[in-house]
């Protein structure tokens, strides 16, 4: 080390300060000396050990998570695939239901209908039947009276209003 104080003095009473060489000497050897246990931590070979475990235990990790959303969407597919499966069943299942109640609704309009033909059928006979009434009682007014035509004309129109 170079010394910046006056040499007139004595030197064993004045303080030496490091000039810039010095500093720069200093530094130099900090620097290598940091590079050097920095190199000696990098080459540890169990920190080596330590990275390539804890690699494999990441590795591990992302796998098991791989896995766990496969499952899941897995699940999801089938989930939906059996909602939609049901979903389909229903409208099915609806469409019979709604077919079936039109047949049964034709069936019923088919019924009402017979039943109204045969109605009008039974009531046509009826009619035709108290009109030969009528003709056989006028004809035989003689016997029956007035009083029987007129309950049957009366019957007559009854009949005749439906």
């Amino acid at each position: 080390m170079r010394s910046t104080a006056n040499r007139g003095y004595d030197h064993k009473n004045v303080m030496r300060t490091p000039d810039f060489k010095d500093r720069l000497g200093a530094a130099s050897a900090a620097k290598k000396a940091q590079i050097e246990r920095a190199r000696a931590i990098a080459e540890d070979p169990a920190r080596l050990r330590r990275i390539e475990a804890r690699s494999e235990i990441i590795a591990a990790r992302n796998i098991r998570i791989a896995e766990r959303q496969r499952v899941r969407r897995e699940a999801m597919a089938r989930e939906a695939a059996e909602r939609a499966a049901a979903e389909a069943a229903e409208a099915a299942a609806q469409a019979a239901r709604k077919a079936e109640e039109e047949a049964r609704e034709a069936r019923r309009v088919e019924q009402a209908r017979l039943a109204a033909a045969g109605k009008r059928r039974s009531a046509r006979d009826t009619r035709a039947a108290a009109a030969l009434a009528i003709k056989s009682a006028r004809a035989n007014a003689i016997v029956l009276g007035r009083r029987t035509v007129d309950l049957l004309r009366r019957r007559m129109r009854l009949l005749s209003s439906w």
